[in-house]
């Protein structure tokens, strides 16, 4: 008696390498993903700036990632962001939530801190509401170029290249050039928070020099990656994860 063999097809899916996998599945989710990066974006910015006391400097690298992690939820929110009938209605919600918000939330904690000068503390808030600023018109931007068309794969790596430029020091380093220290420039950058946790101290104008640089090349780099090409290659047609 001769014996038949039989072969079974392969499970689907099986062998297709992992980064396939993950964003055919997201890009199968994609009409309402951006809610799941969107809430907890909005939930941590809530307690950051409304119910924990405000604070300017760091206390290690978790509290570092805890106040970054607003910033990088709402960058993939974005990314992820349908463009649809809607875009002109969010483009305008934001723009009033600037002005409504933002703005005039900055104007009054600069007033309060003219009031307040001589307090060591009273700049704390205006450090902390700007820097939400800061991040709030990055996003503005991103929002603006994923409502005008840009892919979710393009969009995602400008978002985190974007994030690398602000967390960079860049702003701590060019406040070092152009503002007039009563005492003379200062040697190393006592005020640079997020460079003290990670190098373990204040930074010489050399090291933060450099710390800028590697931030800003590695910006560069991620913004230079063939991401798109990946997710079309992953979802095997050109108009993938659109």
């Amino acid at each position: 008696m001769s014996e038949t063999t039989t072969t079974r097809p392969d499970p689907v899916g099986a062998g297709e390498p992992a980064f396939d996998r993950i964003v055919r599945s997201l890009h199968g989710a994609r009409s309402w993903l951006w809610l799941v990066f969107a809430v907890p974006a909005g939930a941590l910015a809530g307690l950051i700036m409304l119910v924990l006391p405000p604070h300017q400097e760091l206390a290690n690298i978790a509290d570092w990632a805890f106040r970054l992690s607003p910033f990088v939820f709402a960058v993939l929110a974005v990314a992820v962001l349908p463009r649809g009938r809607f875009g002109p209605a969010l483009f305008l919600l934001a723009t009033l939530f600037y002005m409504g918000v933002l703005d005039t939330g900055l104007v009054e904690r600069i007033l309060a801190y003219g009031k307040n000068v001589a307090d060591p503390e009273a700049f704390v808030p205006v450090y902390q509401f700007e820097l939400l600023t800061v991040t709030y018109v990055t996003l503005f931007a991103l929002m603006a170029y994923r409502l005008g068309g840009a892919r979710t794969a393009v969009v995602l790596k400008t978002g985190i290249a974007a994030v690398l430029v602000v967390i960079s020091g860049l702003n701590d380093f060019t406040f070092w050039m152009i503002h007039t220290f009563a005492n003379g420039k200062p040697t190393h950058f006592t005020w640079a928070t997020h460079m003290i946790v990670f190098l373990g101290g204040p930074p010489s104008v050399l090291v933060a020099g450099i710390f800028v640089v590697v931030h800003l090349g590695l910006a560069a780099a991620i913004a230079c990656l063939p991401l798109a090409r990946w997710v079309d290659r992953a979802v095997a047609r050109p108009e993938a994860l659109a």
